[in-house]
């Protein structure tokens, strides 16, 4: 439908003009003889009149104001059609009432047919109509009857307003002449389940510099926001009564900690250890061999034992498509039943102290597993902590992986408990394949991919993924106050609290869930995390899974152009100024980006973190918590970082590794927590074991008054670029130094 012009835009007779005042009447001259118009300049001598004529004419022509000669083209406008292209959106008109909902809306967002062809969109649409409310930080979309000057577009004049005289401009602009849409993002992200407005004043001209007409001095959508945390908080809830684990079929008696397999105990003392191993099943097919590697451990000083045990948690993600079913907002997801999932634990030597060992517990990145434990715990057992760890949902390889533990010329081996499976049907198990939706392929005989499908799910994301996660670590915490005896005969046992959670790259992700959620956590460091998830992948060395996406979607959103992996987005950062001609295509994969960044806020660090200061839940204990990050991460780029930081006002609590002004400047930092090739990697586990080991009460400098650390951050921009050139730009990856 084509859009018409706001109701106050009609034209009348006699209109001011929006840049003298005057009245004009475009339609003045119309029926109007010559002579007529030839008097207020001309004394026309009737004698002379037949050969006068010709002249009259002509200098009536010459002194006739340019209204009359041509009518100017009207004003821009602001269109108000009825769909969501030909109105500014987001808007409350694309909503329905719910009760079912914590908002009392649910989106209603006009589904067009269906078929095979554009199933993408139908699929993407028909979960977005489930939401109970706008995303956190929507993409604002305003479509002009006209060109519109970008220059004129100031926070002044395209913003968001809210409850309290809020206001917040609208960044990140981008400008499509081809369809003349002006689309950007707010400044500040939004609270939850609150109704805000955007506003598009006259200030905003077009391209002969002349105000907008219509809507008075302003056009306006207002619009309600989702929720997205109080899922998760509904789930640690269900922990806390038990209601989670009894509807999974989780007895009181098997809520604790195992470190039995088969009758034996995989409890090791680490004197005796001399390699661990892990064999993953990386192929579908049980038959197959696995895949074994050596299990790198630095974490050796002061240790007393290595553990592998297990534990059974609510499953509440699909086996088929790693989706939580949904539920209303005033519901909650019940688990689909239980599953067990492993743990590592190093236990420090020596006799604990009265009421066991304090505990720390650490989270995995994404693709990784626990066995990174033993690369993140080197200096905490000499200080009597004791730390676990379990794998990401979905990680670890296929369900038949196992771990060898070597002790000279005893080998034993016991389940991994990997978490993975193939969703995507093509006979391989990747690293994080089960942690959500997947595409759907047809293998032939031969093992070739014959066709490959989208997953209806696809815009979900990593949502649920996160939130089963979060969960699972936040069963560990409830395991270890239950009492956890490592050798079974009360010697070696565990203090009942968690001292603290550290977290790094997706570990800091749902980490950052985790802290913000769980009223049994309140000391943590979170390593190199960020959000949201799209945004992540479009601009990290994970944009080639995105491309994946992409590529499947139905139709294909793969639009070529300069950038790589195939697509070009034209998306500019918070300090780039606005794109003005995006390439062909780019705005279709902005929108599935917008769309899967508000599906995904359930699972989202950006939306936990206001609830640490800026707006805690009623109730919520006093949280200790410190974040890291590192210049130019490539993996978890800056600007999704200081997305997180802005979103929760908690640059004052981010340490920022300044890896530019160090040996291995030419490395990509994300990894420094654990990798032992970086320089920053035992300044960074210092950091993280002083502030856990003193329950948050200090934050250490790690490099004193040098260069390499900056507690906190000075320069905020600098978490708003990427160091390295932006992906979409086609330049391959190359380190930069230099502030932004």
């Amino acid at each position: 439908m084509v859009g018409r012009p706001c109701s106050a835009c009609t034209t009348s007779a006699a209109r001011r003009s929006p840049l003298t005042g005057r009245s004009s009447a475009p339609t003045r001259y119309a029926g109007v003889k010559p002579s007529a118009l030839i008097r207020p300049y001309l004394r026309v001598d009737l004698l002379l009149k037949s050969r006068s004529l010709l002249f009259a004419i002509i200098l009536a022509g010459a002194l006739l104001p340019a209204s009359a000669a041509a009518a100017p083209a009207a004003s821009v406008q602001v269109l108000t059609g009825t769909t969501p292209d030909t109105r500014i959106m987001p808007s409350n008109a694309f909503t329905v009432a719910d009760s079912s909902q914590l908002t009392g809306i649910r989106i209603n967002l006009p589904v067009p047919a269906c078929t095979v062809i554009n199933s993408s969109v139908c699929d993407d649409l028909n979960l977005l109509n489930l939401q109970d409310g706008f995303d956190l930080r929507p993409r604002v979309t305003v479509p002009f009857s006209g060109p519109i000057d970008v220059a004129s577009v100031t926070p002044a004049t395209f913003y968001v307003s809210g409850p309290g005289g809020f206001s917040t401009p609208i960044v990140q602009l981008v400008w499509d002449p081809s369809a003349n849409v002006l689309a950007g993002e707010p400044s500040d992200f939004l609270a939850e389940a609150t109704t805000y407005t955007v506003v598009v004043t006259n200030g905003v001209k077009d391209t002969s510099g002349r105000p907008l007409i219509g809507c008075g001095s302003s056009c306006r959508s207002t619009f309600t926001t989702e929720t997205a945390t109080p899922e998760l908080a509904r789930l640690r809830a269900a922990l806390d009564d038990g209601t989670a684990y009894s509807a999974a079929g989780i007895g009181a008696a098997d809520r604790g900690a195992s470190f039995v397999q088969g009758g034996v105990r995989d409890v090791f003392p680490a004197a005796t250890v001399t390699q661990i191993e892990r064999g993953d099943q990386v192929y579908a097919d049980p038959a197959k061999p696995l895949t074994y590697s050596t299990v790198p451990n630095s974490a050796v000083t002061g240790v007393g034992y290595y553990a592998f045990g297990s534990f059974l948690v609510p499953r509440y993600q699909t086996y088929a498509d790693a989706v939580i079913p949904h539920v209303p907002t005033t519901a909650r997801p019940q688990p689909i039943g239980s599953q067990r999932v492993g743990f590592t634990l190093i236990v420090p030597a020596g006799s604990p102290p009265a009421g066991g060992w304090p505990v720390a517990i650490f989270g995995p990145g994404f693709t990784r597993s626990k066995y990174d434990l033993f690369l993140a715990a080197d200096l905490n057992a000499a200080r009597g902590i004791a730390t676990m760890s379990t794998d990401p949902a979905g990680h670890a390889y296929g369900p038949n992986s196992v771990v060898k533990v070597h002790q000279g010329a005893t080998t034993t081996t016991f389940s991994g408990y990997g978490q993975g499976a193939d969703l995507d049907g093509d006979g391989d198990i990747t690293a994080s394949e089960g942690v959500g939706p997947t595409d759907h392929k047809t293998v032939n005989a031969s093992g070739k991919v014959t066709a490959d499908a989208p997953s209806q799910y696809a815009t979900a994301g990593l949502r649920d993924g996160l939130i089963q996660t979060t969960v699972n670590v936040m069963s560990m915490v409830r395991l270890v106050e239950r009492g956890v005896d490592v050798l079974g005969g009360g010697t070696v046992t565990l203090a009942k609290h968690v001292l603290g959670y550290y977290g790094q790259s997706f570990g800091g992700i749902y980490g950052t869930m985790l802290m913000a959620t769980d009223t049994h956590l309140t000391v943590g460091v979170l390593n190199v995390g960020g959000g949201p998830i799209v945004e992540i992948a479009r601009l990290s060395g994970f944009r080639n899974l995105l491309a994946d996406t992409l590529r499947v979607a139905r139709p294909t959103l793969l639009n070529g152009g300069p950038g790589l992996n195939g697509f070009t987005e034209s998306m500019p950062l918070r300090l780039d100024p606005p794109v003005t001609n995006p390439f062909a295509g780019a705005t279709t994969i902005q929108k599935y980006f917008d769309h899967a960044n508000w599906q995904e806020r359930a699972g989202d660090p950006v939306a936990f973190a206001p609830l640490f200061f800026l707006r805690p839940p009623a109730g919520a204990p006093a949280k200790h918590v410190i974040w890291q990050s590192a210049f130019g991460d490539h993996t978890v780029p800056n600007p999704t970082a200081g997305e997180m930081y802005r979103a929760g006002h908690l640059f004052a609590l981010v340490s920022y590794y300044r890896n530019d002004k160090t040996p291995t400047f030419a490395s990509d930092p994300h990894g420094f927590l654990l990798d032992p090739r970086l320089a920053g990697r035992d300044q960074g586990q210092a950091q993280v074991l002083e502030f856990i080991s003193t329950g948050g009460a200090t934050v250490i400098d790690p490099d004193g008054p040098g260069p390499v650390w900056e507690v906190p951050v000075v320069n905020r921009n600098n978490l708003d670029c990427t160091h390295y050139p932006q992906p979409q730009t086609g330049v391959a990856y190359t380190f930069s130094s230099g502030e932004c």
